[in-house]
Order: C-alpha cells, then sequence, then structure tokens
C-alpha cells in the first residue's frame, strides 16, 4: 500500500536528536533518508507504531545500521513522521476553514480530504487521547509507543537517556503541532455545531477518531479507496444534527 508522502527538506537535523542542529546531506544520503522516511510513513500506516524498525529498513531496502544512523532511536523516527503528519493534518484543516464558507462544507472536506490522503493512520497517539482522563506522567510515557529493547548496558542507558534530553525541543514542537490541530478542527467543529449541521455531543476527538476509523489498510488501492469512501459516508451520517420528529 502506498502512502502519499511529504516534501522532505534538502537539509534535515541529524536524527533530530543533535540539539536541533541541521547539517547539509550528500545526495546518496538525501536519498537514503527519503526512502527512510517514505518506507516508514507506509509501515507505520500498515501497522502501527509498533511495527520494528527492521520492517522500515526492509521497505526502504537499506540496512538497519543505516536507520539508526540517521534515527538513534525508533522514538526519534516516529516523533518524526508523527510531527509532519500533524502539520498536514493541520494545514488541510486551515485550507477547508478558508475555502469552504458553509460549516458543514468546511467539516466534511476536511475528513474527505484527510481520509483519502491516509492521514488517519499516522495520527499521533495523544492527539486521540484528547478528553481522557489520564495524569500527566501517563500522557507522557503515552505520547509515542517506546521499543524498549532486551540486554541494555549500562553505558547504552546512558546513551538513550542522551538522546531523550536532546530530544526535548522535538517534544516541545511535537506538543505544539498538536496544540494546533486541535485548535483548528476545533473551530470546525464549533462552527458546525453552531450551524445546527453538527450533533450537539460530537466532539473534536470525535472528528479525529473518525480519520483514523475511515481510512482502513488494504492490499488494493482500489477496493481501499472505495471502503475509504463508503464508511466516511456512514460516518458522516452519523455526526450531522437531525430536525427533532
Amino acid at each position: 500500500m502506498h502512502i502519499q508522502g511529504s516534501h522532505w527538506s534538502t537539509a534535515v537535523a541529524s536524527a533530530d536528536a543533535n540539539g536541533g542542529r541541521s547539517t547539509p546531506l550528500r545526495v546518496d544520503a538525501q536519498r537514503n533518508l527519503e526512502h527512510v522516511l517514505r518506507a516508514a510513513r507506509e509501515v507505520f500506516g500498515e501497522l502501527g507504531y509498533g511495527a520494528p524498525m527492521e520492517d522500515v529498513a526492509r521497505r526502504a531496502r537499506v540496512g538497519v545500521g543505516t536507520v539508526y544512523r540517521r534515527f538513534p532511536s525508533k522514538d526519534v523516527l516516529v516523533r518524526r513522521i508523527a510531527e509532519e503528519e500533524t502539520a498536514r493534518l493541520t494545514e488541510q484543516a486551515r485550507t477547508a476553514l478558508g475555502q469552504e464558507d458553509e460549516p458543514w462544507s468546511a467539516l466534511s472536506r476536511f475528513l474527505r480530504t484527510s481520509v483519502a490522503s491516509g492521514a488517519g493512520r499516522l495520527l499521533p497517539p495523544q492527539v486521540l487521547r484528547v478528553g481522557v482522563d489520564v495524569d500527566a506522567e501517563e500522557q507522557v510515557e503515552a505520547r509515542v509507543p517506546q521499543q524498549r529493547q532486551p540486554g541494555v548496558t549500562g553505558g547504552q542507558l546512558h546513551e538513550l537517556r542522551l538522546v531523550e534530553q536532546r530530544s526535548a525541543p522535538v517534544a516541545e514542537r511535537e506538543d505544539s503541532g498538536a496544540a494546533a490541530l486541535l485548535e483548528v478542527v476545533g473551530r470546525l467543529v464549533d462552527r458546525a455545531r453552531a450551524a445546527g449541521q453538527l450533533r450537539a455531543d460530537v466532539t473534536v476527538a470525535d472528528v479525529l477518531l473518525v480519520i483514523a476509523t475511515a481510512a482502513p489498510s488494504l492490499p488494493d488501492a482500489v477496493q481501499q479507496a472505495a471502503a475509504s469512501s463508503r464508511l466516511l459516508d456512514i460516518l458522516l451520517e452519523g455526526l450531522r444534527s437531525r430536525p427533532s420528529e
């Protein structure tokens, strides 16, 4: 299954773990990075963020060492993919707000665009936890799935902690990106609800859940598109308000 890719920059932070410093990449290194990112989107889109790095390397047709040289932990790679996906969804929502005057048309356009792009399979976990009553510590732990490695030595553990510390700015960008997405989708929801076109009990989390569930992963692209469109039609009908009888 192919998931539409993003436009990758020609200069990227070295695994986002080097304190945010950007370094230009050689042509072959840049090509490998693009392959890895594209493969990660496809693998995580099909199998979820729990898929191992080896699957990403295999799909990218590079050695797993190549993946780890650019992304020293799975956490860093997942954050990169989730951050880009959040930004893409936010832009889609803003486009719908700016180009559709009618509230229901704006909301449904956003949903159809997002589902068609396969965005729902890569939504960051914390975005779907809106309204869930959990303490702050649990939210931090649930932000990105961890890939625990057996037999990690003390020195390796220290290195991993340093990576996490250097990745703090990445986590801040991720939280900021999620907040921006929730804000703009909230505006779509509020407008449709105020116009009496959206059920009063529908929340932002419900709308994002529709995106996550209406993008099934099927081996045949035509069948997948048809199934997504049909499922979204049914879900949209469930979101609409109905006149009192």
